[in-house]
């Protein structure tokens, strides 16, 4: 239950980064019923302590990360989102941030329902249209929605809770210290009582008023700490659930787009354009930027008449390279490295470690709505960066920002991807070419030989060790060059990431402030090199993350054996954070670290630490059936994960349940990023062309034994924490692999060598031929 009389919070909790015994701004704002809006206020980041071993300076991501750097920017507009309460005595709240399955609506309303004293089932989340008065507060990424929101939103709804009071005060003639509010009812020690509908227009202001408020202590919390089921979870388990092709906007019929035989080629002409517009079902074709786009009452006459096009297309941007050629302009584009290898009074451990491309490919395929009319646009997808969506479809069609509406739709699965509105540009360009609303779909092949891709990258580290300590630790990560045209949400930093200059800064600045050593290695320097801008890039499930710290942790058990220390041991010695240790010590204990295994069997262990969290993971891995040397289509032989330990530190948890949610869909990346999953190009052409041949992390190569431990609050505020087990587990099983192999591999997915264990499709026609009969493998 609420107390009026509650103190502010004071927290002093180790982290230093809790709220604190301090005051808060927040809005009344004018309105027939109660609306208000926070100021957000700031937290400190938390200290390490020193370890037995060679410190290490600080590195730019241990003073500012990406995500304290995103959470600073959305400060000065944290007062124009605002919450509503209604007169049935919900609360509603239009989320400036994308819910993509990543569950931050069900993490919002919890702490609407924490601050407010409302039940969860009566907070209303929805998602906001793009708004660009919010600048860099409408953009989903670096695990940012919790951290930058967690404030004001608490700030907003306890604003609501103190003009209830006030409001219940004059009904009931009573001083509002005297009162109490639990589950939406605000009660006095008489036994009256109203219930926050009844007050919601007596609590509105007709002007916009700033006031004072407190927020409950971290002891209080009732809400905010425990695990709760989605909020959405009966929606999607029974299918009411409604994403962007489940919309039902008038006349907006289903619409595919023929693409071109290599990566980004040109449409030039259509050899059969009156025959296919003649074919059942058809209503439009048009050649667009960057294909045919075809418009039909049924997807399967889409697809059709996408198969039957005939086409002259004209050079892609990659149609001379291959994977071979790459990993050479890779190579050669690698900085250079300082300390010189030393062999007499030290030792140097030195690897070269290469990631292929990985797709970046979401369950739901790419999709939008559009509904272009003369003047102005309408348009329905999943968008992570609503803002730079809505300026660049209104410079597509010509059109003035402010006529341009950006729905944000709920999607099914992003990691990265929905940072891009590819779907929403295209169908904005189509709807205004036919002069019709368009539901376009793209197809599952388009997704993986045409969309975004993690980049091929090679990471080259060096490190120097002597009397048991290290010395260096340098490395040098060359890769194709990530797209972040998207910027940081908005139009400057998006259009700084396009300069031919401004981008190679860009692309540093976020590697730098992404990536980070948690080791004591002395001398520590990491930098980014890119090269070949002619693909369709994107930040991929914690960006440079998983490579890097891959190749790192890879290095740091040669160390290890280097110094005659278990890897474990090792680690924990030189570990800067202690919250670091504490995840590494969980994990090791619960996997019971140096038990003895069978031959060909191994443990692995590895930690990542990313946006103020801490993740350590220990996996067990049978190599006794592998097959090393080719992909594993379908037969249940190859290396196989059997067990998972993961200990996450994110803060403060809100939704402990949501957040193993989260590590277990990293686990499952981690796998198959490190094993099985990877692309080939060659002469302009991804090979993979589905989820079939692709080999993400299928049943049989699921751990068995999973576990997954939150460990107990270590700050007053959240960390991030999307895609942090995702680097921990590709290290981790890399980690393993080596140990139960006796080879570290040095490319990845370690099962990505040739030959193709399977056929690739055909390019031309660029889709395969849907199955018929229900029995048929579809692609």
């Amino acid at each position: 239950m609420g107390d009026q009389g509650r103190l502010p919070q004071d927290e002093d909790d180790e982290s230093g980064r809790g709220v604190g015994r301090r005051r808060f701004l927040g809005y009344v704002l004018a309105g027939p019923t109660l609306m208000v809006a926070a100021q957000l206020g700031e937290a400190a980041l938390a200290p390490t302590e020193a370890q037995a071993a060679v410190p290490s300076l600080p590195e730019p991501a241990d003073l500012l990360d990406l995500t304290d750097l995103l959470t600073t920017a959305a400060s000065p507009t944290s007062g124009l989102i605002s919450i509503q309460l209604n007169t049935d005595g919900t609360a509603s709240f239009a989320l400036p941030r994308a819910e993509v399955g990543q569950g931050v609506t069900t993490s919002t309303a919890m702490l609407i329902a924490e601050e407010l004293d409302i039940p969860l089932a009566q907070v209303r989340i929805t998602l906001a249209d793009a708004r660009p008065e919010l600048l860099f507060n409408q953009f989903t990424g670096a695990s940012n929605t919790t951290v930058s929101t967690y404030t004001p939103i608490r700030v907003a709804a306890a604003t609501a809770r103190q003009r209830l009071l006030a409001a219940a005060a004059v009904r009931f003639g009573v001083p509002a210290s005297t009162l109490t509010t639990a589950a939406g009812v605000v009660s006095s020690p008489n036994g009256q009582s109203a219930t926050y509908g009844s007050l919601a227009a007596a609590a509105a202001s007709q002007v916009t008023v700033q006031v004072g408020v407190v927020l409950k202590q971290q002891s209080d919390f009732e809400v905010i700490g425990t695990a709760q089921k989605r909020i959405d979870a009966l929606d999607i388990v029974t299918g009411r659930k409604q994403f962007a092709m489940d919309l039902a906007v008038p006349n907006a019929l289903p619409t595919m787009v023929c693409r071109p035989p290599t990566l980004n080629g040109t449409p030039l002409s259509v050899q059969n354009l009156a025959a296919v517009k003649a074919m059942p079902g058809v209503t439009d074709v048009v050649i667009i930027a960057t294909g045919v786009a075809v418009r039909a009452a049924t997807f399967g006459q889409c697809i059709d008449a996408v198969r039957a096009l005939q086409v002259t297309w004209g050079p892609g941007t990659e149609d001379n390279s291959s994977d071979s050629t790459l990993l050479k302009e890779l190579k050669a584009a690698e900085l250079p490295l300082v300390v010189p290898p030393l062999n007499l009074l030290a030792q140097t451990v030195e690897a070269t470690f290469t990631f292929a491309f990985a797709s970046n490919s979401a369950l739901e395929p790419n999709c939008a709505i559009a509904d272009v009319r003369p003047g102005r646009a309408e348009v329905w997808a999943a968008v992570k960066a609503p803002i730079v969506a809505q300026g660049a479809i209104a410079a597509k069609l010509g059109l003035l920002q402010s006529a341009v509406t950006v729905h944000v739709v709920q999607g099914g699965g992003s990691f990265g991807r929905k940072l891009f509105a590819d779907a929403a540009l295209e169908a904005a360009e189509i709807s205004q070419l036919m002069g019709k609303p368009v539901k376009l779909m793209w197809h599952r092949t388009d997704e993986f030989r045409q969309g975004r891709t993690h980049p091929m990258s090679i990471s080259h580290v060096r490190a120097t060790h002597a009397l048991g300590q290290v010395l260096t630790f340098e490395q040098r990560h060359a890769s194709v060059a990530t797209d972040f045209s998207h910027g940081l949400g908005e139009v400057i930093t998006s259009q700084v990431a396009k300069l031919p200059v401004g981008d190679i800064g860009f692309s540093e600045t976020i590697f730098e402030l992404t990536q980070q050593t948690p080791y004591n290695f002395g001398v520590t320097t990491q930098l980014l090199s890119e090269v070949d801008k002619g693909f369709n890039t994107g930040s991929m499930r914690g960006i440079y993350s998983p490579n890097v710290r891959c190749a790192q942790e890879l290095i740091v058990d040669q160390l290890a054996a280097g110094v005659g220390q278990d890897p474990y041991q090792f680690r924990r010695q030189t570990l800067k954070d202690p919250r670091a240790i504490a995840v590494l010590d969980k994990v090791a204990q619960l996997g019971s670290w140096g038990r003895t295994m069978a031959p060909g069997t191994a443990q692995g262990i590895a930690l990542h630490p990313e946006y103020h969290s801490v993740a350590a993971i220990l996996v067990e891995i049978d190599c006794t059936a592998a097959t090393t040397g080719r992909q594993i289509p379908d037969a249940c032989t190859g290396p196989r994960v059997t067990k998972v330990i993961c200990a996450v530190d994110a803060g403060l948890a809100v939704n402990p349940l949501g957040l193993q949610a989260q590590m277990m869909g990293g686990i499952s990346d981690g796998i198959a990023v490190a094993l099985t999953s990877g692309m080939h190009f060659e002469n302009g052409v991804f090979q993979e062309g589905s989820w079939d041949n692709y080999f993400y992390t299928r049943q049989w190569n699921t751990p068995p034994d999973l576990q997954i431990v939150v460990m107990p609050p270590s700050s007053g505020t959240p960390g991030g924490a999307g895609e942090l087990a995702v680097g921990a587990a590709m290290a981790a099983v890399a980690c393993a692999y080596a140990r139960a192999t006796g080879t570290m591999p040095t490319s990845f997915p370690i099962n990505q060598a040739a030959p193709l264990a399977f056929t690739p499709l055909p390019t031309t026609p660029p889709i395969p031929q849907s199955p018929v009969d229900g029995l048929t493998r579809a692609y």
